[in-house]
């Protein structure tokens, strides 16, 4: 059997279509193995957000043809949608496919073993109207799966290049979509992510359908028992939205809502749709309507132009909001899109210090949101064992007496949740299940509970058991 190996870098929509094209691949008989073994395909799926994302790309593209000089190295996402000319220069290099044809992927790939010299395939993805199906019936590696519902964003930010990387908004057909969250709910998954490049525009290409009748639609998948919405815009959720949130039995109490900046010259700049009052504005109407709700955001400091008082204005409404986690970055230029060329572009060295003080005031957030959980029984879904967790997660519980029986995962406000599993159960009874856990101690980076009990019940489905035991 042919082999295949995938190496993704990127956001999760990237990492969805990995998925996808495994599974036209699998259609096609191949096995997949890990990247840093011989195979006889190799397929980089790239990201363009920065220009680090570009070097990282090159250098895993470079590491494939290293791996095995007489495979098909294949190049695809974003950066191979910006730069197809520069990739195809690397040497070994043989197909570059852009972001609308990877469900033609292995087509393409035969087509180069046939008549041996390489393909260029990206054309200009602005006039690519049809979303591109891959499906995905379930996940190698995942216990909380990602459902792909749109694709491009129709909003230019002036520091963002995905536009031209991704196209403007393609919805995915509804039918299609409860369709799909129907297999991965069958398959074991308690939980959907729907995802996208710009989740909240769902349905701006459809005719009066949009985020807000999806999730109504969605509640009559049987089985499905939570669904997280990835990120979504403060000028997409209306009053309508938020009276399905409010009523639904599926979605979670959390959001994920971009602030990016808090002053309203920086927002123009940025060529974002909304002032700080209107997002404060909304922000108001959700809690009032969710008061269990958690919200993060993401912030960009240092965007060109932006004054000590501006960031100051920043600081100020992240900490009067009370995001529950903040995801801050410093601005970045990226060729190719307005603000690189914006003059008065700020020093690293402020910039660094502006991170270094929204993250502290998200830490402090973030353990202060925790705290209000103390005594209290939450939902979490397991998603391994202690010992596959991160290295400060790991760190932190290698001394507990039971390290092999604690689990950790998310709870459904996103909170990450550590707790043990009680004697005479299964491990991979839990894994992947949603469990009620009493919060005993909580922290800014993980909190530690004490199992309750079983939420769901596990269904020995074929596929879950092969994730349960990989």
């Amino acid at each position: 059997m042919p082999t295949v190996a995938f190496h993704t870098l990127g956001c999760k929509v990237n990492f969805y279509d990995t998925e996808g094209i495994w599974q036209v691949f699998k259609h096609h008989g191949y096995t997949q193995v890990p990247f840093e073994e011989t195979a006889d395909v190799y397929v980089v799926n790239t990201c363009t957000v920065t220009g680090s994302g570009d070097k990282k790309s090159r250098q895993m593209i470079r590491r494939a043809v290293r791996t095995n000089p007489d495979s098909v190295v294949v190049v695809t996402g974003c950066y191979a949608q910006i730069a197809p000319d520069e990739i195809a220069r690397i040497e070994g290099v043989d197909l570059v496919i852009g972001n609308d044809k990877k469900s033609k992927i292995v087509e393409y790939v035969e087509a180069v073993r046939r008549e041996q010299h390489p393909f260029l395939v990206v054309d200009n993805i602005l006039k690519t109207r049809e979303f591109e199906e891959l499906d995905v019936p379930f996940f190698e590696e995942r216990t909380r799966a990602n459902l792909k519902i749109q694709d491009g964003c129709n909003n230019f930010c002036t520091f963002c290049i995905i536009p031209w990387a991704r196209g403007l908004i393609r919805s995915r057909a509804p039918e299609k979509i409860v369709t799909q969250a129907t297999k991965l709910a069958r398959a074991g998954y308690r939980e959907i992510i729907l995802t996208g490049i710009h989740t909240g525009g769902y349905g701006a290409d459809l005719d009066g359908y949009r985020l807000a009748h999806l999730l109504k639609d969605l509640e009559g998948v049987p089985g499905l028992h939570r669904v997280r919405i990835s990120s979504i815009e403060a000028s997409e959720i209306d009053d309508e939205l938020i009276e399905v949130l409010a009523e639904s039995t599926q979605v979670v109490n959390h959001l994920h809502i971009p602030l990016q900046a808090a002053s309203d010259p920086v927002l123009k700049k940025m060529n974002r749709h909304y002032t700080v009052q209107q997002f404060a504005d909304k922000l108001a109407k959700l809690r009032e309507a969710l008061p269990q709700l958690a919200v993060t955001s993401d912030v960009i400091v240092g965007f060109p132009g932006e004054t000590d008082e501006q960031f100051e204005e920043t600081y100020e409404f992240v900490k009067r909001e009370r995001f529950s986690e903040l995801h801050v970055f410093p601005y970045s230029k990226r060729k190719g899109t307005p603000a690189a060329k914006f003059a008065d572009q700020v020093p690293e060295d402020v910039k660094h210090t502006r991170v270094e003080r929204l993250i502290e005031l998200s830490r402090r957030l973030t353990a202060e949101y925790a705290a209000s959980f103390v005594g209290k029984e939450i939902e979490v879904i397991a998603e391994h064992p202690v010992q596959m967790a991160d290295e400060a997660t790991k760190a932190q519980l290698s001394q507990h007496a039971l390290a092999d029986r604690i689990v950790v995962g998310h709870a459904s406000n996103y909170l990450k949740v550590a707790f043990t599993v009680p004697q005479g159960r299964d491990l991979t009874s839990v894994i992947g299940e949603v469990s009620s856990v009493r919060i005993d101690e909580t922290s800014s980076t993980l909190q530690i509970g004490t199992f309750a009990s079983l939420v769901t019940v596990p269904e020995e489905t074929e596929e879950r058991l092969r994730r349960m035991t990989s």
